[in-house]
């Protein structure tokens, strides 16, 4: 058993055993092996991880795959036989932290539940990622990114109110729950000083989907206040989102009475701090489309570049609507330098923590790359590593 964590600098001590597809279990895995964890994925010998075969793919490979799948080895291992079940649990003897994320009930039924695992490593932290969670009434639920959205109410919120519901563009329920999983096993693994036995552990895309709402929670239930789609503004305050003007959109955050009367004097509109439907931000709120209508008309006026510079020069927080190309493209992303290039023309983009820390970048693997050494490590002999390999990849 590798040692306790707490104790160390770095992850460097610590062997993930990653058994997840999709998003959210292998962005948490990957957050660890940037750390510097060791992280082995299991994957099934024909295809692999559903994400390679995703469009759009670089060399062959999906896109999402390479990039929530860095810095780890892959043992190509088919779990659905029982050699390739004991290889996965002979492997978890040596490892701090086991992560899979099948449908609830399936690991179990695999013989890689929680108590295959515990009595294997008395002291691995078991992760499970799933969607609706491992109760009753969720267990069953199928569960991607957007089944969740819908469920959650986010859908309904998201788009243009005279639209139909949308679904936010990032992954942002997967990459959340990705980053509670991370969250809730460091937790665990600082916590291993003081505690002994196994620990269990679980993140849900539903959990994750209700936080990303709680302050809409919060306003419903302790304030009964109803929440409408928007498109993009805030429903607490306003002037406070998107705007066109004659050759693009702008955002305008001038969400105080102050900022509001620096607006209106920056485009000539002073007369409208006097108005009293628009003397505070409960008021702007209330009359936001009478406001909209005027402000719309003047913006329309005049180009994006105009009201940029005249805006940000009256103190007013204003800002492009960019399109991706354009916000790569932008002197202020290449100076945050999360995104990076690997030899080979890999893209990558860095974890968004303190760039002072040393970060390792490595390409994600190849299916089944590191199964001879991953094997040979949990203690297989010649023979027994040759029965794992898979026909289109001999070993010596």
């Amino acid at each position: 058993m590798t040692s306790q964590m707490g104790l160390h600098d770095t992850y460097e001590d610590i062997k993930v055993l990653d058994l997840t597809e999709n998003i959210a279990g292998p962005l948490a895995c990957m957050i660890m092996a940037d750390l510097g964890a060791d992280v082995i994925k299991v994957e099934r010998p024909v295809g692999g991880d559903s994400t390679r075969l995703l469009p759009p793919q670089h060399d062959g490979t999906g896109t999402v795959f390479s990039t929530y799948n860095r810095n780890k080895r892959s043992a190509a291992l088919d779990i659905r036989t029982p050699a390739g079940r004991d290889a996965v649990l002979r492997i978890a003897k040596g490892t701090d932290v086991f992560v899979e994320s099948f449908r609830p009930g399936v690991a179990d039924r695999l013989g890689l539940g929680f108590d295959d695992l515990s009595a294997v490593n008395p002291r691995v932290i078991y992760c499970s990622i799933d969607a609706f969670g491992s109760g009753s009434l969720g267990r069953s639920r199928p569960g991607y990114d957007a089944l969740v959205q819908a469920f959650t109410g986010i859908m309904a919120l998201t788009g243009d109110p005279a639209g139909r519901p949308a679904r936010t563009a990032p992954s942002a329920i997967d990459i959340s729950t990705g980053l509670w999983a991370t969250v809730s096993v460091m937790a665990a693994l600082a916590d291993r000083g003081r505690r002994s036995g196994p620990i269990k552990l679980e993140s849900s895309l539903i959990d994750s989907a209700l936080f990303l709402m709680s302050h809409q929670i919060v306003g419903l239930l302790a304030a009964d206040y109803h929440p409408q789609r928007l498109g993009s503004a805030a429903p607490s305050t306003a002037p406070y989102q998107e705007y066109m003007a004659s050759d693009g959109s702008i955002v305008v955050a001038a969400a105080t009475d102050g900022l509001f009367a620096k607006l209106c004097t920056a485009m000539g509109l002073e007369h409208l701090t006097g108005d009293p439907r628009f003397a505070n931000v409960e008021d702007r709120v209330l009359h936001r489309e009478l406001l909209n209508t005027k402000l719309d008309t003047v913006f329309a006026t005049q180009t994006c570049a105009y009201w940029l510079e005249r805006i940000a020069n009256a103190g007013v927080p204003v800002g492009p609507v960019n399109s991706l190309e354009a916000a790569l493209a932008h002197p202020l992303t290449h100076e945050r330098g999360l995104v990076v290039s690997f030899p080979a023309d890999e893209v990558q983009v860095r974890l968004p923590i303190d760039r002072n820390r040393d970060i390792r970048l490595q390409p994600p693997p190849k299916l089944g790359q590191h199964t001879e050494e991953v094997l040979r490590e949990a203690g297989f002999d010649p023979d027994e590593i040759r029965a794992h390999a898979r026909p289109e990849i001999p070993l010596p």
